[in-house]
Formats: C-alpha cells, sequence, structure tokens
C-alpha cells in the first residue's frame, strides 16, 4: 500500500506546475486535519483549538481510555495510531480516504522524550526515541502526502528549541529535533510544486508530558549509574520533578498550529516560547553555530560580511 502511495506521489512531482492556484481556509467545506500524538499536552490542545474553530479534526492516539475521551469532542474523530506501526498508519490512511473528507492538514506531533550521557545512552533506548520522533515523521508524512497534495493542504512538525539547542543529558532528543529541521528544509522546497506548504513550530517549555517518558526510560539510580563520571548528574536529572504544570499551558503552541494550517502566508518556522529568556537561549544558540563555523577557517567572512548576508537573509524573508 505505501508503495502504491508512494508512486502517486512519484507521479504528481513529474506532472504538476508550480502555478498551481493555493485553496483558500475558507472555500465552503470543513476542512480535515490529522493531528498525531493528540491524546495529552501540545498534541491534545490543538485538537481542541481546530475543532473549536470548526476543522474536522482526526486524532491519533494509542490508549482507549484516550482515544474515548478524544471521540467525546465535537468535530472529533480519533483513531489508534502508533506512528512506529505500519499496520496502524495503513489503516489510519484508509480510515481518512473512507471519512470522503479528503484531508487538509497533517500535524506530525507525537514525540517522546529521553536523557542520558551520549557515551552511555542504551541503543535501544535511542533507537526507541528516533522510531518515534524521527521515522514516525517520516512514515506518517509519507503515507498522508497523496491526500495532502490532493488538496493542496498544509503539512507542520511540532520540533522543539532543542532542535537549535542541545547539551549534557539532552544528546538523544536535540539530535531528533535537530532532525526535523531538516527535514522541513527538504520537504518544503520538495511540496512547493504541488503548493502545499511545510512548516516546522519549536516550543520551549510548555505544560506537557514528555517529561514522564524521558525519566521512565533513565530508569532508577542503580550501581550502574552510581559508578558512571555522571552519578551526580544522574542524581540531579532523577531528582528533578516530571510534573511540568508549573509551565503555561501550549495555547501559544496551538495557536501557532492555526496560523500555519490556515493563514495565507505561513511561516517556515514558528519560534513558540513562554518568554525572551527563552528566546534568547534559542537565536544565541543559532549564533554562537554560525560564528564557530565562520572562525579560523579556510574560508571566512568579515563581521561587515556577516551582517550584509544577514540583511539579505532578512529581506528575503519580507522583515
Amino acid at each position: 500500500m505505501r508503495v502504491f502511495y508512494s508512486l502517486i506521489v512519484l507521479t504528481f512531482v513529474l506532472l504538476a506546475t508550480s502555478n498551481v492556484c493555493f485553496a483558500e481556509a475558507d472555500d465552503g467545506g470543513q476542512k480535515a486535519v490529522l493531528v498525531t500524538g493528540a491524546s495529552t499536552g501540545i498534541g491534545r490542545k490543538i485538537t481542541e483549538v481546530l475543532a473549536a474553530k470548526g476543522y474536522f479534526v482526526y486524532a491519533g492516539a494509542r490508549k482507549q481510555k484516550d482515544l474515548d475521551a478524544l471521540n467525546a469532542i465535537d468535530n472529533v474523530q480519533s483513531i489508534r495510531l502508533d506512528v512506529t506501526i505500519q499496520q496502524e498508519i495503513d489503516a489510519a490512511v484508509q480510515t481518512v480516504r473512507d471519512g470522503g473528507r479528503g484531508l487538509y492538514g497533517l500535524v506530525n506531533n507525537a514525540g517522546v522524550g529521553s536523557g542520558a550521557p551520549l557515551i552511555e545512552a542504551k541503543e535501544s533506548d535511542v533507537r526507541w526515541l528516533f522510531d518515534v520522533n524521527v521515522f514516525g515523521v517520516f512514515k506518517i508524512t509519507q503515507a498522508f502526502a497523496p491526500l495532502i497534495i490532493e488538496s493542496q493542504g498544509r503539512i507542520t512538525t511540532i520540533g522543539s528549541i532543542a532542535g537549535t539547542l542541545s547539551g549534557p543529558f539532552y544528546g538523544p532528543y536535540s539530535m531528533s529535533k535537530f532532525a526535523m529541521e531538516a527535514f522541513t528544509d527538504a520537504l518544503a522546497p520538495e511540496m512547493e510544486r504541488f503548493d502545499v506548504q511545510v512548516s516546522v513550530i519549536e516550543p520551549g517549555n510548555y505544560r506537557s508530558e514528555i517529561s514522564k517518558t524521558g525519566r521512565a526510560k533513565m530508569g532508577e539510580m542503580d550501581d550502574a549509574k552510581k559508578k558512571s563520571p555522571y552519578a551526580e548528574d544522574y542524581r540531579r536529572a532523577l531528582e528533578r520533578p516530571t510534573d511540568r504544570s508549573q509551565y503555561k499551558e501550549p495555547d501559544e503552541v496551538a495557536a501557532a498550529a492555526l496560523h500555519a494550517l490556515f493563514a495565507e502566508q505561513p511561516k517556515r518556522r514558528y519560534m513558540v516560547v513562554p518568554n525572551k529568556e527563552e528566546a534568547g537561549w534559542t537565536i544565541n544558540g543559532a549564533i554562537r553555530r554560525m560564528v564557530q563555523q565562520n572562525e579560523q577557517q579556510a574560508y571566512t567572512f568579515s563581521r561587515d560580511e556577516l551582517i550584509q548576508m544577514l540583511d539579505q537573509a532578512m529581506g528575503a524573508s519580507g522583515k
């Protein structure tokens, strides 16, 4: 089935032109959006906001109690969807096709967290994280691309400011979110010929359940951790609360998703953070990387040349 859909995509690539008009969000039909990982946190908030705005939401979740809760929301139909299981992905595609609404938007939200020093991280844990955060996004996008192309719709992925920043114990998670930046930069121009627009939303710290999965994978302070050169780091990490209720509700993330899906001119990137401090962390992280790429290299650029590049980039983005 997936091969068949991939052939459809290839056919569109060969035949489509780039001057197709974009279908407006208010063209008279109820537009449908698939949100993966819709049971809690950011995915649940996006689902609720879209449904309240009158859009029809196919809400992906894994547990029956979550599926039942999602079905109780007006304009929502839950779909059993584990993004790591191809049979469930194929079944979800068929469910959406059978619904007869088409699919205008895809929100790749399903994600998990896991932390450990890279030289001690279990390969199985890193593979699990990448199966969800990277290959899950890849497989879902491939599977639903023909439907999105048919509607000349939108694809947005929930990344993270961890796709720009990394640090001790955050390596595996950041690696997966850095991948979403590359995914977006490749997919966006590839989909332009279909008049499909692609974006990535990069949240900072908002209320979610992601810390619980990361803590479960980290385990307890066992003998191996006590003997590790990172013993104190493990201890501090395990002492941190998994409850993220101190953070803001992800209303701003849901608003960014709404804009990415339906605004006439969506952004390629939405850095959505709860305060200016987190914005500073993120932009400074990008600047530090640029400086490191430029300083004492075979080919370097002066400060004036870098400022000229910045001015050109800002002009190209319409700012």
